[in-house]
């Protein structure tokens, strides 16, 4: 096979403190998906980096911020954050998002 395949019993649950797991699914140095649980009233801290980010609501609900202003997202809602922007999360409904970066984050492979 030409693409690459990684298996969910092949990859390492993270825990990142506070009620938030991360799981780094398949990536190359273009893209990078990546698995992040939150228990309910968990947080993804305010944070900016050079990355575009996609995040996917496959489970739960979220409050989503982008440069102070916020959204609810709910299973099946996305959002695009522009590199560069502050962003971050509360987790309204215990819940899991698909995270995708472009480029890959090397920070996350440390």
């Amino acid at each position: 096979m030409k693409g690459q395949v990684k298996h969910h019993e092949d990859t390492a649950l993270i825990n990142l403190g506070g009620g938030t797991t991360r799981r780094i699914l398949a990536y190359d140095d273009a893209l990078m998906a990546v698995e992040v649980a939150f228990e309910t009233g968990a947080e993804g801290a305010v944070h900016t980096h050079p990355h575009t980010q996609m995040s996917y609501v496959l489970e739960g609900r979220f409050s989503y911020s982008v440069e102070g202003e916020a959204v609810e997202l709910k299973k099946g809602d996305s959002i695009v954050v522009p590199s560069g922007l502050a962003h971050g999360t509360v987790c309204l409904e215990k819940g899991v998002l698909l995270d995708v970066f472009n480029p890959k984050r090397d920070d996350f492979l440390k």
